[in-house]
């Protein structure tokens, strides 16, 4: 067995609310100054979401939406002078959403709320009627097997039941203490018992596994919903189904199928599922740059991540992020038109799919990975930033708090920097970036029920945009990039020690691993 070398780091937490002065006077920075003031009196942020969430829509990749948005933002930094460029990545399956119509139509006629998963098949303009039938209680494989039959024709539900629809803090506000307890009790003992039955199908092993299993079968679809514990919010992903549809049912429509299928009274559905298959196509990063005066071959980038699940229009996964650093950028060419090192902004392709623009971009790109002064990305909703953590490096705290203290009081309020803090941690597209050695920064936010309600869910629009937080954090970026700029003096990119591997590297890290530059073609 090989030695394991540790090394006991102290974390600690520093809010950024306490010691600095709560004035709102003007900073006595002339960039910052014109930044704050532009940003708040002629904020970009409104008209930028309404073009690209109501009018482009969600980006998923290999969607023509997904390289409208591309040109999109080229042609908004052009009209800001601004010098941008797509990059190719790579490939990935290209694939249109067209028509989602679904109805039940025995034992009476009503239109479901639902819609067909990304990348399912089509039904080719028709409408596929059958009854609905539910994955069984057997007792193993065997018996599943001599069950599947049944499928034939028949729409299958996947999932469970949910025993409520109301959120747990709704039963909180209002729920005796008995009853919160009985149903949380219920939903647990539901749940575990539904894992079991999915387990003795002897198909639990992967997402793809039971669907494939019930095409094969001869089933007329998949039926599905994936709560997300909110008033409303189903959570969207991609179909696993080849040549039948996938759809997924809100929690309250998919509760009356599953209840009247269960009674016997043998419910029929119909639907319509359009889409386009568009073959391979190429998929891009948008990158746009303010070139450098004095060190143009040291790099400040500004990261969020383009794309998004189509359940919704991606406003605040990522469409927020998106916009915060499009309109940082704008402050910045206007303010700060003649940086010391040039400031790019990587606005990547397939984060959702496993980070593979911005891993591309770190492969292709090691000139500016190896001078990289810093990177801040963010993709976590649309709240008020409030935490920055030093992803392990050992002097974050130094450098993050240099620029940190140039912020005006008011834009930093209940911010919290967390120092070294956890390398990689978070999972989003400055982990790619860390794992390389580059100090990448995530500028994390407050929650506004993100999980709950917005992220991967067909609720994830425009009105969930809170424009104050939005701006406040166009602002902060803005300045630290402007700071980061500035700085004398490089940034350390010295780690601290971590438990190593039986390959000799800190086992914390994020795996360095190429990107999937041919991804969802299977």
């Amino acid at each position: 067995m090989k030695k394991t070398t540790f090394l006991v780091v102290a974390a600690f937490s520093l809010s950024l609310g306490l010691g600095f002065a709560q004035t709102k006077d003007t900073p006595k920075d002339p960039v910052i100054a014109g930044i704050i003031k532009e940003a708040n009196d002629n904020s970009q942020l409104e008209k930028l979401a309404t073009e690209l969430m109501d009018g482009i829509g969600p980006r998923l990749v290999g969607s023509p939406q997904m390289k409208q948005a591309h040109d999109w933002a080229i042609e908004k930094y052009k009209q800001w002078g601004i010098s941008a460029r797509n990059e190719k990545w790579g490939e990935w399956r290209g694939w249109e959403r067209g028509v989602s119509h679904i109805d039940m139509v025995y034992p009476r006629v009503k239109s479901l709320e639902g819609m067909q998963l990304a990348w399912s098949p089509s039904t080719k303009g028709q409408s596929v009627v059958g009854e609905t039938i539910i994955i069984p209680d057997v007792a193993d494989s065997v018996e599943f097997k001599k069950w599947l039959p049944n499928v034939k024709g028949k729409f299958v539900l996947i999932n469970m039941n949910q025993p409520t629809g109301r959120p747990d803090y709704n039963w909180e506000e209002f729920g005796t203490k008995e009853s919160i307890e009985k149903m949380k009790a219920a939903r647990t003992a539901q749940t575990e018992a539904w894992a079991r039955r999915i387990s003795k199908t002897g198909l639990a092993g992967s997402a793809k596994a039971l669907p494939l299993a019930l095409e094969k079968a001869g089933a007329a679809g998949i039926v599905m919903s994936y709560w997300s514990r909110g008033f409303g919010a189903n959570k969207i992903f991609g179909a696993n189904t080849k040549t039948i549809p996938t759809v997924d049912i809100s929690l309250e429509d998919y509760g009356l199928l599953y209840r009247l299928t269960e009674s016997g009274i043998k419910p029929k559905i119909s639907v319509r599922a359009d889409s386009k298959e568009l073959g391979v196509v190429p998929t891009f990063n948008t990158i746009a740059e303010i070139k450098g005066t004095e060190k143009p071959n040291e790099y400040v980038m500004l990261s969020a991540h383009f794309d998004s699940w189509d359940g919704g229009t991606g406003a605040t996964d990522n469409g927020t992020g998106t916009i915060v650093m499009m309109e940082a950028m704008r402050l910045l060419k206007k303010f700060y038109p003649n940086p010391k090192r040039t400031i790019l902004v990587g606005h990547w392709g397939s984060e959702e799919q496993g980070l593979n623009g911005s891993r591309a971009f770190v492969e292709d790109h090691p000139e500016i990975v190896s001078n990289l002064q810093a990177l801040f990305n963010q993709d976590n909703g649309t709240g008020r930033v409030i935490n920055i953590s030093g992803q392990g490096y050992l002097h974050a705290y130094d450098y993050i708090g240099r620029w940190l203290a140039k912020v005006p009081a008011e834009y930093k309020k209940g911010l919290e920097t967390r120092f070294p803090g956890a390398p990689g941690a978070g999972g989003s597209d400055f982990a790619s970036f860390v794992a390389a050695g580059a100090p990448g920064f995530s500028l994390s936010s407050l929650n506004w029920s993100y999980g709950t309600y917005t992220w991967h869910t067909n609720r994830d629009t425009y009105d969930k945009i809170v424009f104050d937080d939005v701006r406040n954090n166009a602002i902060l970026a803005a300045i630290l990039a402007y700071q980061a700029s500035e700085d004398p003096t490089r940034t350390s990119t010295e780690k601290s020690v971590l438990p190593l591997n039986e390959k000799g590297e800190p086992s914390a890290w994020p795996a360095k691993r190429s990107p999937n530059r041919k991804g969802g073609l299977d």
